[in-house]
């Protein structure tokens, strides 16, 4: 069923049970938001996406406001202005947001919303942060530009489900904290990089990806995880032609954006200089370099001679679990039909 609303004077289309927020997205109308991820739904904690809608009492959060048939919404008034820029000013104010020299620079929710309202110097007095926690073995965490939006959290606890962060302390003590308010690298993190991932602001940061580059220098390339035969979907970040980090894809199946601490941090090996560039053979316990056809006639052979020799149950295959639902195909078939054994199994592990 087609539904009618009215968004700073335009009238727009649209199907389903959408939010305004989703719905002014959905049409260039940019309203800003911190809190809101379109994997986590509505949230309504940061307040900064605020609108008026005409017959409602106060500003409403767009993100969770559902429009009844032929709303009238106003995103831009100076009522919406001063509310955002409020809430924005507090954020700056109560932390240590210097985009300079910030890694996520260029690519920073709260950057952006500062653009969009003309704020360029906090307007309130900055308080002093918490040191930045660097035990993680792949994540560092950084509480002096934590806007407490939540969105880690519930990342944490209702996507990925580890159970780690949470809200700790009161009023204008909390914050997020590991387990029972211990370092990242103690807790039971088991560092997937999911907080990483829906952080709106450089609160949480790829430890690897530090230095690296800045976000306008890189481009993606979307690939497939490497690491197992789920078929997860990447986002690799590229400098020239090194990786710089990796994400999940959005919207993307099978992960969703979801991706495990291999997917998202276990590409090093790429530019190992231990990687084989050429077939090994062993003679006289010395290898040498081959060529591709005479690696494979020796295997080939050795095979041969083994099932005329021992028979084809002498022999048995493991699929690697980096392998693909048609490699491991395939594989089973060479066995069961050439080979003629049933010997065949799928590593697992990952």
């Amino acid at each position: 069923m087609t539904k009618t609303v009215f968004i700073d004077g335009k009238k727009i289309e649209y199907e389903g049970n959408k939010t305004l927020l989703e719905i002014a997205r959905e049409n260039n109308i940019y309203i800003p938001s911190l809190c809101y991820h379109p994997k986590l739904g509505p949230a309504s904690m940061c307040r900064v996406c605020v609108v008026e809608v005409e017959g409602m009492r106060g500003l409403q959060p767009s993100c969770a406001t559902i429009p009844a048939e032929g709303a009238k919404v106003l995103t831009n008034t100076e009522r919406v202005i001063e509310a955002r820029k409020t809430v924005v000013n507090l954020l700056l104010s109560n932390g240590n947001h210097n985009c300079l020299s910030c890694e996520v620079n260029g690519d920073c929710e709260l950057q952006d919303a500062a653009y969009h309202l003309g704020i360029e110097i906090p307007a309130f007095l900055i308080e002093q942060p918490e040191e930045r926690d660097e035990s993680g073995v792949f994540i560092l965490r950084d509480p002096g530009k934590c806007i407490k939006c939540g969105r880690c959290i519930e990342g944490c606890n209702r996507l990925v489900v580890n159970e780690v962060l949470d809200f700790g302390y009161r009023g204008g003590e909390i914050k997020v904290i590991c387990d029972n308010d211990i370092p990242m690298g103690e807790s039971t993190c088991v560092q997937c990089g999911e907080c990483v991932q829906l952080c709106p602001v450089g609160a949480l940061i790829d430890k690897k990806a530090i230095g690296k580059a800045r976000t306008w220098e890189t481009h993606t390339v979307r690939t497939t995880c490497p690491y197992c035969g789920v078929g997860c979907q990447l986002e690799l970040h590229m400098k020239e032609d090194q990786i710089v980090r990796v994400t999940g894809v959005e919207d993307a199946q099978p992960n969703q954006g979801h991706l495990c601490v291999k997917g998202r941090y276990g590409y090093d090996f790429i530019y190992s200089g231990d990687r084989l560039t050429t077939p090994l053979i062993k003679e006289n316990g010395v290898f040498r370099e081959a060529s591709w056809n005479e690696a494979l006639d020796l295997v080939a052979g050795k095979f041969k001679q083994i099932i005329q020799e021992s028979g084809p149950d002498t022999l048995a295959g493991v699929s690697c679990a980096r392998s693909s639902n048609e490699d491991s195909y395939n594989m089973q078939k060479l066995f069961r039909g050439v080979f003629g054994t049933n010997n065949i199994d799928h590593c697992a592990r990952t």
